[in-house]
């Protein structure tokens, strides 16, 4: 199994660890690498998190992550990451 990222996820990565910079610089480095290793380990165990209370199919999932809600979707032999954001803002419209 392997573990893909959508441009939607990779574009709002990216922003959220410059915000994250403009304070810290470390801080945004470290937050990146912990969320790379905890979406890694979903290679291991794809079902680890409750079903995705934005979409009502079972095959995708909500991770949260030190304030965040990482989005993804299950395939039978990869992992999509579809979508990062703050639990505190509303999701984002489909691409």
């Amino acid at each position: 199994m392997i573990i893909l990222e959508s441009t939607r996820f990779k574009i709002h990565l990216k922003t959220i660890a410059f915000f994250i910079k403009k304070d810290n610089r470390n801080a945004s480095i470290r937050f990146v690498k912990e969320l790379k290793l905890q979406i890694n380990q979903l290679i291991d165990m794809p079902k680890k998190y409750q079903q995705s209370k934005y979409y009502d199919d079972e095959t995708i999932r909500d991770m949260v992550f030190k304030g965040y809600t990482i989005i993804y979707k299950i395939y039978s032999d990869k992992i999509i990451i579809l979508e990062i954001f703050n639990q505190n803002l509303p999701i984002l419209e489909e691409e």
